[in-house]
């Protein structure tokens, strides 16, 4: 219904609209670049629950969100001569493109889980030309009855470690609703993260781009900071939020920007767009120079940290609230940058404390060398937040 009352608006409008046929929301992103048009919008609710569902804009080839986005609801609607609309489907071509990542190298058997969302009959498409793949969950279902597809949310991954273990898979590869993002367990169902991923793929990058710039967020894992720079990297630390990502990686002329959600971006020789499906053959083809993906993650070192733990904190206290905890670091000799929130390095770890954008609540994450020293930092954070009159549950 939504997607019909667009397309009709544009045409009305006096657009001339490219109609795609449902699929993941990078496909917009390929359209925009492969047919050079000036706008692309996406009809989706990504992960969320059915009922829950919106547009995805960009204005050329890039996003076009906040002041921006707002600025459009100020415009007055006007009709116009001369509209159109042409069906197209453009899934060969894409296919075309993510194939052309594996042509050539032995590709490590994977179970790809879809989870019911918009990448379903496009994998299936896929890996019938891969070999030697499995898929789970591809037929599209937005109530989602198998599971949830957010592969952030380790339950979420359960049926598909399963199913690599049962099928002695080299990895597992998920997907979220509408297909921006990734999530991968080794053959040992372990999940490796996202930032753990950011580094297999900075890895082979810089053997080809070395001394680049790789970006990631504030509450990636030091362990992905020091392994760039140790290959040869620049590591640049950005603001969480995956438009703000991309931003930076543009700015740095990055050719690899992600952050712990799973959007991962290629600026080398892709569209600067989070395509989970490209991230997905892009690791398949880092995994056919270095080794297993188990091999990968035993081989990093080991750290202990919490997921991000959010809690109530009324937004006209947020500021304050920050300012007193960065006053009290600052007078324990504590090195903070300031990048998004604080992130305030300890003996053996780290902190990060933020502001949510969307709700009143603060958000933190922390992680440590081992698990004594986790929660030594989680208590001391926890403790500073008691002193501002908050109750911090979950870091306790």
């Amino acid at each position: 219904m939504l997607e019909a009352a667009l397309v009709d608006g544009l045409v009305e409008g006096g657009m001339h609209v490219h109609r795609l046929p449902p699929g993941p929301t990078p496909l917009v992103s390929f359209a925009i670049h492969r047919l050079g048009l000036d706008a692309g919008i996406m009809v989706t609710g990504s992960h969320n629950p059915p009922n829950q569902n919106g547009f995805k804009f960009h204005l050329g080839p890039d996003p076009f969100y906040g002041e921006a986005l707002k600025r459009l609801w100020a415009v007055e609607p006007s009709v116009r001569e001369g509209g159109s609309l042409e069906e197209i489907d453009l899934a060969g071509p894409y296919l075309d493109a993510l194939a052309a990542e594996l042509d050539g190298i032995t590709v490590a058997s994977a179970v790809w889980d879809s989870g019911n969302g918009s990448t379903g009959p496009m994998v299936e498409r896929l890996v019938a030309r891969v070999g030697g793949q499995q898929t789970l969950f591809t037929i599209m279902d937005g109530t989602f009855p198998n599971h949830h597809p957010d592969p952030s949310v380790p339950t979420n991954l359960e049926l598909l470690r399963d199913a690599v273990i049962a099928g002695r898979a080299d990895l597992g590869i998920a997907f979220d609703g509408d297909g921006d993002r990734i999530g991968l367990v080794d053959d040992a169902g372990e999940i490796v993260w996202a930032d753990q991923l950011m580094l297999l793929l900075a890895r082979d990058i810089l053997r080809e781009r070395p001394r680049s710039a790789i970006v990631a967020d504030v509450k990636s894992s030091a362990v992905l900071f020091d392994g760039i720079a140790t290959a040869g990297g620049r590591p640049v630390m950005a603001p969480s939020g995956y438009v703000l990502i991309r931003e930076r990686m543009l700015a740095e002329r990055a050719p690899l920007a992600g952050e712990m959600s799973g959007h991962i971006f290629f600026g080398d020789r892709w569209h600067d767009a989070d395509d989970g499906l490209y991230v997905a053959v892009r690791t398949l083809r880092a995994l056919a120079a270095f080794g297993s993906l188990r091999a990968f993650r035993e081989s990093l070192p080991a750290t202990f940290a919490t997921p991000e733990v959010r809690f109530a904190c009324p937004d006209h206290r947020k500021a304050a609230v920050l300012a007193a905890i960065a006053a009290r670091a600052e007078a324990e000799g504590r090195a903070i940058d300031r990048t998004d929130g604080l992130r305030v390095a300890e003996d053996g770890g780290w902190w990060l404390l933020r502001a949510s954008g969307t709700e009143a609540k603060l958000t933190a994450r922390c992680e440590a060398q081992s698990a004594d020293l986790l929660g030594t930092i989680r208590r001391r954070l926890a403790e500073a937040l008691r002193c501002e009159g908050l109750a911090p549950a979950g870091l306790d």
